[in-house]
């Protein structure tokens, strides 16, 4: 038993251990040691990779023997810093909690999606990567529908129905890819060596784009997002948007790509269009919401587009860039859906309307706000900067005309962010909120902690960089589009 194994093993056994706590203040607590635990595990992970294009600290196991299923897991430069960034958020995320009053049940559902998205990121088996898939989604529809707000329930079927019908169209194409294997495995390696018809590429690529893009998500196939994370509750919202929209970007990268690189290769240019259309889509729709939650919902969409346009360029820099983005987008929304929910724990809204002059009472808050703001506009030495330039330059490679509408997301997010700021932090006082207390305690700590990571990824990208150049090397080479 490796640290790899304990890594997926021990969220589960943090789960059932909350699931019989009863004490909400001694449930956060518990969950919190947990989370610590796994980013000691995790230490040593890293400390040990070898940052070469090979897969590490790998485990198989047999595990449904008559369909040949093994529950097969490891690890390459590829798949490390997800790893990093889900073991990373989960302490933010508790701590974040700590001021709310969150049943335990909350945090053992919290604990149980972070084994399956640790599985997404390590499973090697494309059954082992689905039952991890539907693993990380049935505890946030829980989290989202029972701690939300407004219309949640309508809204959280919407998000269960898509999510699902996806997972259903992948489930059918990883059946179909196993069946064409010679021994009728469900090995990421046995399906990369398959020769599959085009008109079969042709189908599957759709099959598993739709899962993909659902979870992204990509424009069109965004209407359930910006709902669901205006309504879910904060720590619910940043588990969607900082960690498990992940999901879909690796897994362009790992199971749709390689395994499919004919139906990639003919419609990569009809899904770099619709990345491009969500970039400029959402950045428009954005200026006009005045919901701040809504707000940066939107933002999202559009900086997961251009990650997903990234990784269909298929180069060095695209791979490397999204990579490197996933995990700046991760925890630079984190750090905006947190300040936004301390304004509105002292102040009863996110309407913008309604704000203003908050930095007057709140001076911490502001200029750590404005820190995370800046990433997320992409402003040089924080760590928004590298991603998206190596993002933009990996599309300028394919075509002028690529990179001249997928920058526009640097133009449109310095306006939509910045009229954020002013909105909330500058201008006339709103007398009702002149006394209301700035950042302390565990909120600051949250909020610094988040503010660090920015400016030392953004000074120091190499960093991350390192640890998938060779394995991107190694794809791009063994993967021609």
């Amino acid at each position: 038993m490796n640290n790899l194994f304990l890594l997926l093993l021990l969220p589960v056994v943090g789960a059932i251990v909350l699931a019989f706590t009863k004490s909400s203040s001694v449930a956060r607590w518990i969950a919190l040691v947990f989370s610590l635990i796994q980013i000691v595990l995790t230490v040593p992970l890293v400390c040990s990779f070898v940052p070469d294009a090979g897969i590490q600290f790998e485990q198989s196991l047999e595990w449904i023997k008559e369909l040949n299923i093994r529950f097969h897991i490891g690890v390459d430069g590829i798949s490390l810093p997800l790893i990093l960034l889900t073991n990373g958020l989960m302490p933010l995320i508790v701590l974040s909690t700590f001021r709310n009053d969150y049943k335990h049940s909350f945090y053992a559902l919290a604990s149980f999606m972070q084994s399956g998205l640790l599985m997404v990121f390590a499973a090697l088996d494309a059954f082992t990567f689905y039952v991890g898939w539907e693993i990380a989604l049935i505890p946030i529809y829980f989290i989202c529908a029972l701690w939300g707000e407004g219309d949640r329930i309508r809204v959280n079927l919407k998000f269960f129905v898509y999510t699902f019908f996806g997972s259903l169209l992948m489930l059918i194409a990883i059946i179909y890819l196993s069946q064409q294997t010679p021994s009728k495995d469900f090995e990421w390696t046995s399906f990369m060596a398959l020769e599959l018809s085009e008109y079969a590429q042709r189908v599957l690529f759709w099959a598993f784009f739709i899962a993909f893009a659902i979870k992204i998500p990509i424009f069109p196939f965004h209407t359930w997002q910006p709902d669901t994370y205006t309504y879910a509750p904060t720590p619910g919202t940043m588990l969607l948007a900082g960690i498990m929209l992940k999901m879909g970007t690796y897994a362009l990268i790992r199971w749709l790509i390689p395994v499919i690189p004919f139906g990639t290769q003919v419609y990569a240019p009809i899904a770099l269009v619709l990345c491009i259309i969500g970039i400029v889509y959402a950045s428009i729709i954005a200026f006009k919401q005045y919901e701040s939650k809504t707000l940066v919902a939107y933002s999202s969409i559009a900086h997961v587009g251009l990650i997903s346009a990234g990784i269909f360029a298929w180069n060095q820099e695209g791979l490397q860039g999204a990579l490197l983005q996933m995990i700046n987008h991760g925890i630079t929304v984190v750090g905006l859906f947190y300040v936004l929910d301390i304004i509105k724990s002292r102040t009863g809204t996110n309407n913008l309307n309604d704000l203003g002059g908050l930095a007057a009472a709140m001076p911490k808050t502001a200029t750590l706000f404005a820190i995370i703001l800046l990433a997320a506009v992409g402003l040089p030495l924080t760590n928004g900067f590298v991603g998206e330039f190596l993002l933009l330059k990996s599309l300028y490679s394919l075509h002028l005309w690529y990179v001249v509408f997928a920058g526009l997301t640097l133009i449109f997010g310095a306006v939509y962010m910045l009229r954020l700021f002013q909105k909330t932090m500058l201008g006339p006082v709103n007398p009702s909120y002149a006394a209301v207390k700035d950042v302390s305690g565990v909120e600051l700590l949250v909020l610094v902690i988040i503010s660090i990571l920015i400016l030392v990824i953004g000074i120091k990208p190499n960093i991350l960089l390192h640890l998938s150049e060779a394995s991107v090397t190694q794809l791009l080479n063994s993967v021609k589009l």
